[in-house]
């Protein structure tokens, strides 16, 4: 027997203000896959996150995580059933130092491990950070630390938005490095992303959003050949 898709959603429809967001997306993470979320900007991805993690409600249509409906759920409801999100725009505690941000975890970190020494493992510059607020990190380190925050908890389900964004290309790299061994390692995860060429070799499938809705699917290779990706980016 299958095991459960890590996250369905089925018809989801999210306004703002009595603007439409998000019109009838449906997308599926199986288990232990990474799928990206790609599309222009203002095209629902950050939505479509939020919409998961329990950030905005939605108006019409499902959200399951492991086949558990979680639509109508608060995101602490959510982030119980092992929900990680890393928010665009750097989601750290910024008055609180790197060590503080860290120690905010240890109750979800799994097996006993030191958030603090773990997040060196991952990130070894943070080493040299740990009294400094997150606040005065430069945006990589602000990154390194608040994903490392997100892959301590052992996330069942892990959402990344725009991680890459305004940092530069070794930072990047670095990144997508401990994203590659976390998927590696089985966890599923969704992927909202700039840097498209890291997204397709990252990703297992592909959903290409315009306007709220989904426009393409399928796996890198067919998308790359497809051409609508390029089109929909102004690439």
């Amino acid at each position: 027997m299958s095991p459960e898709p890590a996250l369905e959603l089925e018809g989801l429809t999210v306004s703002y203000g009595g603007l439409r967001a998000l019109s009838g997306v449906s997308l599926v993470v199986p288990a232990g896959a990474v799928v990206a979320l790609l599309g222009p900007n203002g095209a629902g991805k950050s939505t479509t996150l939020r919409a998961v993690s329990g950030l905005v409600r939605s108006e019409a249509g499902q959200i399951r995580v492991g086949g558990i409906r979680v639509d109508r759920r608060p995101p602490h409801a959510v982030a119980r059933l092992g929900v990680v999100h890393v928010p665009e725009g750097r989601g750290v505690f910024p008055s609180l130092t790197v060590a503080e941000n860290l120690e905010m975890v240890r109750t979800a970190v799994a097996g006993g491990v030191d958030p603090v020494g773990g997040a060196v493992e991952l990130f070894p510059v943070l080493g040299s950070r740990l009294r400094q607020t997150a606040g005065s990190l430069s945006g990589g380190e602000q990154q390194m630390l608040a994903l490392a925050r997100a892959l301590l908890c052992r996330p069942r389900l892990l959402l990344v938005d725009e991680i890459s964004m305004g940092l530069a290309p070794l930072v990047v790299d670095r990144l997508f490095e401990a994203l590659r061994d976390r998927a590696a390692a089985g966890t599923p995860i969704l992927l909202v992303e700039q840097y498209v060429e890291a997204a397709l070799e990252l990703a297992d499938f592909v959903y290409v959003l315009d306007k709220g809705r989904v426009v393409d699917v399928g796996e890198p290779a067919d998308i790359r050949r497809g051409g609508l990706l390029g089109a929909y980016l102004g690439n």
